[in-house]
């Protein structure tokens, strides 16, 4: 049975959700544990809708072939996590082309002051040449209240570097409503708990990155084979209590980062957590056991992962399927809009 037939069969309504996730750097535990996981885990609860956003990955200069091999890597990774097409959709941005239209009609309800604003732009803005950053780096937050808006969205689930932008989709939405009439759900970011913050292996201090996931030990990629797994826990940074517990110390963020990983994937409580380590003889014992358990919640992952990688035809047409149904939701959205502005939609008027 498809989503939407499903859907008007339960009588009580599912919230929707919908996510983002960029095709650029190579999905690392961080992602997995911060994000997909819970997605993967929740996808029974709600009305999904999985965005491979590589329209917003544009903004940025791009070599085309290896944007068209990050973009169906990452959708493989996806669906080999667990993401079900009978319970999610998953499809890539420039396959629904009602994105870049909105974004040019929530343009031109958006104050340029707003997007100023943002703290990633300022950030952009001094480190770059402004002269030739492009527009899409000021523009993209828009782009972002698009895919988000034209879904009905309740809830976002995004990083503490992300909530800004949820807030100003809120603010983007409100507005036209106000222009308008009601016609966007006003969203809320909902940032996890649990795992929300994989820190760096080589320096505990700073969040593990997709953008520094080539950089030897800060991070295991999903698709990593378990030796460099083995390698790359070995190299984790810890300290020198030599004791394995959970602490508030900063000086201990390194076995407090290994011990967190360890328990969002067995999903043990924080004594059961120490409890398993009361005996343990030393922190290569913690590395051990920490490799281990990535191991084997990455291994089923890495294997369709390759299975999927290898029948390209396949992959394509399980994201034809997300497209459609993403379509089926956003093309009237977006019609809706434009009817509210005062364009004439073609075959004539609502």
């Amino acid at each position: 049975m498809n989503q939407s037939v499903a859907h008007e069969a339960n009588p009580m309504p599912r919230k929707r959700v919908l996510s983002g996730i960029q095709p650029s750097g190579d999905v690392q535990l961080g992602n997995y544990l911060g994000a997909i996981k819970g997605w993967v885990d929740r996808q029974d609860e709600k009305d999904n809708f999985f965005c491979i956003v590589d329209l917003h990955a544009i903004t940025v200069p791009q070599d085309p072939n290896e944007l068209r091999h990050q973009t169906r890597s990452l959708a493989a990774i996806l669906f080999a996590a667990g993401l079900d097409p009978s319970k999610s959709n998953v499809f890539i941005q420039s396959h629904v082309p009602p994105h870049a239209e909105a974004c040019w009609l929530l343009n031109c309800v958006t104050p340029i002051g707003w997007l100023e604003r943002m703290t990633q732009f300022k950030d952009k803005a001094r480190n770059e040449n402004r002269e030739r950053m492009s527009t899409g780096l000021l523009d993209y937050p828009v782009l972002m209240a698009g895919d988000i808006l034209l879904y009905s969205a309740d809830e976002v689930p995004v990083g503490e570097d992300q909530k800004q932008h949820v807030e100003l989709a809120r603010d983007i939405a409100e507005r036209f409503n106000r222009l308008f009439g009601d016609t966007f759900v006003v969203p809320e970011p909902i940032i996890p708990e649990a795992g929300a913050r994989v820190m760096g292996l080589d320096d505990p201090s700073r969040k593990m990155s997709k953008s520094f996931a080539d950089i030897r030990g800060h991070a295991v990629r999903l698709i990593d084979e378990p030796k460099e797994i083995e390698r790359t826990i070995n190299r984790a940074v810890t300290d020198s209590y030599n004791e394995i517990r959970f602490s508030d110390d900063p000086e201990r963020s390194g076995v407090n980062n290994l011990l967190g990983i360890y328990k969002v994937i067995t999903g043990k409580t924080t004594e059961e957590v120490e409890n398993d380590f009361a005996s343990a003889r030393g922190y290569g014992d913690l590395k051990r056991s920490v490799g281990e358990v990535i191991i084997s919640e990455l291994a089923p992952i890495r294997a369709r992962y390759v299975q999927l990688m290898d029948d390209i035809a396949e992959l394509d047409r399980l994201l034809s399927l997300g497209a459609a149904q993403a379509i089926a939701v956003s093309g009237p959205k977006v019609d809706e809009m434009k009817e509210r502005i005062g364009l004439v939609l073609q075959g004539g008027e609502l």
